[in-house]
């Protein structure tokens, strides 16, 4: 049983926790984003307010807040709330809190909320054990992930619960938590007298990439790192902001370039021919924390879509790149991106097929269900051989190289002279 020294550590640590876990939402009414998920009038917001909840999984980035929604669920619902780190827990553990749920349920009627956190975490084992609970009411589970569900979550446990995803946060929701920490002298910093400099919330709240936890320590260590003047106002620069960035977010967002444009800059470098200008954002993009593995697989979109047939190794070098940066990570995989990033911005360049799909892409959508010519269907029955099914087709392999295609129709009849592929055609960037 708790003692006194235990509340009073408790509270200790209460009080000197870092601001963004003072500052964790208790209600839906101080909670920022997510509007769509939590607001007014959605239909998770109406199944706590009355007590019925259902199983629900948050996918969202870091800092969208996933734990905090868990929390306040925990605080309004009158259910028991179990709170596990898929990381450090197992099946004992599991175990535990279903006897504990099953014994409430059964002598008080009191449900039980299980709140896995980094649910993708849990192998395919450990999230059948937890199924059958699931299904029986034992528990109602709330899980968080930053990993799409559809993979990491077994299909059976995953049609059970309803899929809430939740977005990157915007600069101006993070202004409004940077605002609520600024005002909040109880939880927050209103104890002091704090100016943040505009261009230093500008920064604080675009190269925090949407997320609370990450602009809530920098504001955090900016406060603390700056001296009252004789007055007591504490001003939070822009050297400053940076600073508790650990600078790196200053490189990729000096002039108020969100992540968008630099990654928009990168590949417009290398669609322009131009190794420098690719480089250069390349360094900015990796010297700000990006993940390489986004920068990878944008390489890999461009080796199809603006080098193409023009240079056919672009692609498997592209591939090749992406893997060696998954087994290699940082900072070596940087000579990888580079390597790679120089061959596609002087490589040839042609967006043919590009193009060509589009506008075939677009007659599919218009013209939907087309008849596929009765030359090029398949007659796996006499019935079907008796309708011409198959009938007049030409093989091609006892044709010279390319005779059979002028031979015989391939398109549905209401697109027979279309020509999508057009080897020379450029389109513009």
């Amino acid at each position: 049983m708790p003692d006194l020294f235990d509340a009073k550590l408790d509270r200790d640590l209460a009080a000197h926790a870092p601001l963004a876990d003072r500052m964790r939402p208790r209600t839906f009414a101080e909670f920022v984003g997510q509007d769509e998920v939590v607001g007014p009038g959605t239909i998770l917001r109406k199944a706590v307010e009355h007590d019925e909840l259902f199983s629900i999984i948050f996918w969202g980035p870091p800092g969208s807040g996933k734990t905090t929604l868990a929390a306040i669920v925990a605080g309004i619902t009158k259910s028991a709330f179990e709170q596990v780190s898929a990381v450090a827990s197992g099946k004992d553990e599991l175990r535990r809190i279903i006897k504990a749920a099953h014994d409430r349920r059964k002598l008080h009627g009191t449900r039980t909320i299980l709140f896995i956190d980094e649910i993708h975490r849990w192998n395919k084992a450990q999230q059948d054990a937890l199924l059958p609970y699931v299904e029986q009411g034992i528990v109602t589970l709330i899980g968080a992930t930053t990993e799409n569900p559809s993979f990491e979550v077994i299909s059976p446990l995953l049609s059970r619960s309803r899929v809430m995803v939740l977005k990157r946060l915007e600069p101006e929701h993070l202004q409004r938590i940077v605002e609520q920490a600024l005002g909040d002298a109880e939880r927050g910093l209103g104890k002091f007298t704090i100016k943040v400099e505009p261009k230093a919330m500008r920064l604080l709240t675009t190269a925090a990439n949407g997320d609370a936890r990450t602009v809530l320590n920098a504001l955090e260590i900016s406060v603390t790192a700056t001296r009252p003047d004789v007055k007591g106002l504490r001003l939070v620069t822009l050297k400053t902001a940076a600073e508790a960035l650990q600078h790196r977010a200053l490189l990729y967002d000096k002039k108020g370039e969100e992540h968008y444009n630099v990654i928009s800059a990168f590949i417009k470098s290398m669609r322009g021919s131009n190794p420098d200008a690719t480089l250069y954002y390349l360094g900015r993009m990796l010297e700000a924390g990006e993940d390489p593995l986004f920068i990878a697989r944008r390489m890999v979109i461009f080796a199809s879509e603006d080098v193409g047939v023009a240079d056919s190794q672009a692609l498997p070098l592209a591939v090749s790149c992406m893997q060696a940066v998954d087994l290699v990570g940082l900072p070596e995989c940087a000579i990888n991106l580079s390597h790679v990033a120089v061959y596609l911005a002087t490589a040839p360049k042609s967006n043919a097929t590009y193009a060509a799909y589009g506008q075939a892409l677009a007659d599919v959508k218009e013209t939907l269900n087309e008849p596929v010519p009765l030359n090029l269907r398949n007659a796996p029955t006499d019935l079907m051989k008796e309708l011409g099914y198959g009938k007049g087709y030409k093989y091609s392999h006892d044709f010279k190289p390319g005779a059979a295609a002028g031979e015989q129709q391939y398109l549905p009849d209401k697109l027979k002279d279309r020509q999508y592929y057009q080897p020379l055609k450029k389109k513009k960037s």
